[in-house]
């Protein structure tokens, strides 16, 4: 029988699949999420459960921390169910090996016997066929069912798992690191307005645990609570969900003037080098860094696609829709500049 009576006590923190590390043919994809940081970024968006199913379907429900903050605010935020899955693991420890053939899922409907608490006895418990990986046939199945996806998915696995999401037209807020913004397969989709980021970002994740064979740097680095616990401040949620952040003016001072803002060579658009130094007044494209989206109002801006303004016919298409590499110089300066995408004032 499998024991589910570590779902009442505290956690701090939520399992990722350690088989998806593979992918990447190293182990440097084991980030675990804290749960305050859960309850930091949901709590901007209650107004999008109610009703509705949640899958969180890179867990391990009995230790994940997705898990728990949705199954202790089933009732606060007026869920329908909340389903996790796991990844060929049956045992209650973070970072199992992950060893089992089979694979289970969980099903939680809400609290039955009055005492607000999800008791191991009213959670469903369901054996899958398969490994539980989110790309087999009965995982998607059960993806099909879900109103939104929240969970922490393996970075190594970041494109097929977004690309997963859309088409199956899911609503979802993931965990993701800001290089992810430049991929081919998730800019476009950010340039389309299909997603965008979270409320919270960088330095605001308060660290991801990791297990005993990753190595503990920075300055940060600490043991809590016998967890290794690492910062890491290029990380950010993905989402396609509505936040009132989303929509606040970004304030700009500065303005324009061809001195201060040298064109590109090969595009027409001016390059920014700081988000608080875009020009109030100017009509054209600007090349900011990609850390604007984190301030990015679709009201007040448009993205544009680097492909749409080539100043030189000889420069190649890019899929991703930015500028960066070779083609990032500017005029008077040899050194090209680090990715920029590429904004328009809506409203000037």
């Amino acid at each position: 029988m499998i024991q589910l009576e570590s779902i009442k006590k505290p956690l701090a923190r939520e399992g990722s699949n350690k088989y998806m590390n593979g992918a990447r043919g190293g182990k440097n994809d084991e980030f675990y999420t804290i749960l305050s940081d859960i309850e930091k970024e949901l709590k901007h968006y209650k107004k999008h459960f109610k009703g509705k199913t949640v899958l969180c379907n890179c867990d391990d429900p009995r230790i994940s921390n997705f898990f728990r903050f949705f199954s202790y605010k089933f009732e606060d935020l007026g869920l329908k169910k909340l389903i996790a899955t796991c990844y060929k693991n049956q045992q209650t420890d973070l970072f199992s090996e992950n060893k089992s053939e089979k694979a289970i899922y969980l099903e939680y409907t809400g609290d039955k016997n009055g005492n607000n608490i999800p008791d191991p006895e009213e959670i469903g418990i369901r054996k899958l066929t398969g490994d539980g990986d989110f790309r087999s046939q009965e995982c998607i199945e059960l993806l099909k069912k879900a109103d939104i996806v929240v969970t922490n998915p393996p970075f190594s696995l970041f494109r097929e798992y977004v690309g997963q999401l859309m088409k199956y037209k899911k609503k979802f807020l993931i965990i993701g690191t800001w290089n992810a913004i430049s991929y081919k397969e998730i800019f476009p989709l950010i340039r389309d307005n299909r997603m965008w980021i979270g409320v919270n970002s960088n330095r605001n994740f308060s660290g991801f645990i990791v297990p005993k064979h990753y190595e503990l740097f920075g300055t940060e680095a600490r043991v809590k609570d016998g967890d290794r616990i690492i910062s890491q401040n290029n990380n950010c949620w993905f989402t396609n969900l509505d936040n009132n952040k989303r929509h606040e003016l970004l304030l700009l001072s500065q303005k324009y003037s061809p001195t201060d803002y040298p064109k590109f060579n090969n595009y027409d658009a001016i390059n920014v080098d700081q988000v608080k130094k875009i020009p109030v007044d100017y009509h054209g494209v600007i090349g900011v860094p990609i850390t604007f989206m984190n301030k990015y109002n679709p009201d007040q801006f448009e993205i544009m696609d680097c492909n749409d303004i080539r100043s030189n016919p000889k420069v190649p298409f890019k899929e991703h829709g930015l500028i960066k590499d070779k083609e990032g110089i500017v005029v008077g300066d040899s050194r090209p500049k680090y990715v920029r995408m590429l904004i328009k004032h809506k409203n000037i």
